[in-house]
């Protein structure tokens, strides 16, 4: 893993340097403003300073039958209670420290988990007092953090995964804060950058969003095309070809009104086809596909027929997802769906739930780009491009 930081006048700057000197693969690690000092003060404007990182160990892309080493790790248990203590304590601590002074996002997202750790490694050394040596240091803490991944539900393959690819680029004597912060800034560079929706300029562009019935596929698409349509003055249309639900088309009709969008009910790929002249003048068109089991084929192929009536050069493919749907049953859902065309991955109802351990691991699995994520029914509001530094946070310290 390289990590360096550049300063320039913006933060768009900073991060055109980053890109080229690291690549376009290049992960904003923190970025923070860094005010002039002394009399220069006066005369100087603030620089923009950015932390980016780029992986530069070999990783598995998309290789469901990659057999990743196992390693046992003893378990080393503390419950929900001493976790909220110590955050508790911790918030305070920091609180008192630094009043309103700027913290580096890594301490600010990791010291409630530090201090936690510290806790137990010092119970541990008073356990086992017969080998405090730093490796054995280490490997408590790096056991630590592994349970604390399996805890917040990331699978067991991909926390051995994580573990494994940072355990060679530690030193012997490496420091509880190393280890950590070499682990959170692994999983921010396996997220990745989330893919969001840009307009074209020279096309309409369709954006499908498909999965499995009751996800929130409707009110998702309203968010996301409220957002276009009031910030970026965008010409936007709604196509609909969930006809199964009049409820559905209803929802959405009921968006369509408010917003002022104009919405084509669908019944088959021929009315698709004759929609890309009827729409050819807008910005981007939102189509809303039907609810479908990943168990029937046969209705995986109407999704895949409908979506095939555009180009793929004209067509953006978002699978959406709800948080709360157990880890097996998602697997089973996006190998289904990858039979249809790429996508990108939409996750929904995280205000429903406190793990986010099936966000990593569905990326993991996929490899697919993570897009967006909502937390709440309000429209335009509870939607937001996914936040690869809060999913670690989360995966690290639980709540």
């Amino acid at each position: 893993m390289i990590i360096k930081k550049f300063q320039a006048n913006t933060e768009t700057d900073a991060i055109m340097l980053a890109k080229e000197e690291l690549g376009k693969d290049a992960i904003v690690m923190n970025i923070k403003t860094i005010s002039p000092k002394g009399i220069y003060r006066l005369f100087r404007k603030p620089l923009v300073e950015i932390t980016a990182a780029i992986d530069d160990t070999s990783t598995y892309k998309n290789d469901k039958t990659a057999q990743v080493k196992k390693q046992k790790f003893p378990d080393i248990i503390y419950d929900a209670s001493q976790i909220e203590t110590v955050t508790k304590q911790s918030d305070l601590q920091t609180s008192k420290m630094y009043g309103t002074r700027e913290t580096s996002a890594i301490e600010e997202k990791l010291n409630n988990l530090q201090s936690l750790l510290e806790k137990q490694m010092l119970e541990n050394e008073e356990n086992n007092k017969e080998d405090n040596s730093p490796l054995n240091k280490n490997l408590t803490c790096i056991q630590l953090i592994y349970n604390q991944l399996v805890r917040n539900e990331v699978d067991e393959k991909y926390a051995n995964q994580i573990i494994s690819e940072i355990e060679g680029t530690l030193k012997r004597d490496a420091s509880m804060d190393n280890i950590l912060s070499s682990i959170y800034q692994k999983i921010v560079l396996k997220l990745g950058q989330p893919k969001t929706i840009n307009i074209e300029q020279d096309r309409p562009k369709f954006i499908f969003f498909i999965g499995p019935t009751g996800v929130g596929k409707t009110t998702t698409i309203a968010k996301i095309a409220s957002k276009f349509k009031i910030e970026k003055k965008a010409k936007v249309a709604f196509i609909t070809a969930d006809t199964y639900r009049i409820a559905a088309v209803e929802q959405l009709r009921t968006y369509a009104n408010i917003l002022g969008i104009p919405l084509k009910v669908v019944y088959n790929v021929d009315e698709l086809e004759n929609s890309k002249e009827e729409f050819a003048d807008y910005d981007i068109i939102f189509v809303d596909t039907a609810g479908r089991s990943h168990k029937n084929e046969n209705q995986r192929q109407d999704i895949e027929r409908l979506v095939d009536t555009i180009a793929e050069n004209e067509r953006e493919i978002y699978l959406v997802l709800s948080a709360t749907t157990k880890y097996r049953d998602l697997v089973s859902i996006t190998e289904a769906y990858s039979e249809i065309a790429n996508y990108n991955l939409i996750f929904t109802k995280l205000d429903e739930t406190n793990c986010v351990g099936n966000i990593f691991n569905i990326k993991m699995l996929t490899n697919a780009p993570l897009s967006y994520a909502t937390f709440g029914q309000d429209v335009p509001d509870d939607i937001d491009q996914i936040d690869p530094q809060s999913i670690a946070k989360q995966l690290l310290r639980g709540q």
